[in-house]
């Protein structure tokens, strides 16, 4: 029976109301910043999953352009536009509730730690979880399995007393399974089901169906 349950942040239990290319095209508007691809931002956020801030991934990204523009600047605009366009996915604050009269519940979320942990505070769910972190503030990001253990340390189980719940393949599925914890995959409208997770949600259900899914796993 699972003791804990861990969960990414961005699309599995939380989303911005406005789409991500919308957000970057305004910060980087607001900010005199050339416009910049939401393919070429993902690329170097990877580079990046243990900072403290975005700036090291505007100034990957501003450094082939010839501008004037701060990265800093243009970090905070994107920081504070995500933060006022983020909403919580329908009941997923009542089901976090419910989840921790059971289990231990975790968050496990890649990217830097003052834009992570400014969309926490921005929900309010600061003391939402058990445990929860930021990769910026570890030595790796998913998928490596050094995040998982992370978490899997704070919340005091073994990785088989821990199911992962999550959207992105490569990150939260393989990730979490190849740290030994079982996944269950958050389905967006574009993703297919991963063999590898022991159970698929829709995103938009994730909260009515998901402690049925868990007790499955008992």
């Amino acid at each position: 029976m699972p003791r804990a349950v861990v969960f990414d942040l961005d699309y599995t239990l939380a989303v911005p109301e406005r789409d991500r290319e919308t957000i970057l095209a305004d910060a980087t508007r607001r900010t005199g910043a050339p416009a910049l691809t939401r393919e070429a931002y993902l690329e170097a956020h990877r580079r990046n999953l243990t900072r403290e801030s975005r700036e090291p991934i505007f100034a990957d990204l501003l450094a082939d352009h010839d501008t004037d523009a701060d990265p800093a600047a243009v970090a905070t605009a994107y920081r504070e536009t995500i933060a006022d366009s983020l909403a919580p996915l329908p009941g997923v604050e009542s089901m976090l509730d419910r989840l921790r009269e059971e289990y231990r519940v975790g968050l496990l979320t890649n990217g830097p730690v003052r834009a992570q942990r400014d969309k926490l505070a921005t929900l309010g769910w600061e003391g939402a979880f058990d445990a929860a972190l930021v990769t910026g503030e570890l030595e790796a990001g998913k998928p490596d399995r050094r995040a998982f253990e992370a978490i899997l340390r704070e919340l005091s189980v073994a990785p088989g007393e821990a199911v992962y719940v999550g959207d992105e393949v490569e990150a939260d599925i393989y990730g979490a399974t190849n740290a030994g914890l079982d996944a269950i995959q958050v389905l967006l409208e574009d993703t297919e089901p991963d063999p590898r997770a022991v159970a698929h949600l829709e995103q938009a259900t994730i909260a009515e169906e998901l402690p049925g899914c868990l007790e499955t796993l008992a």
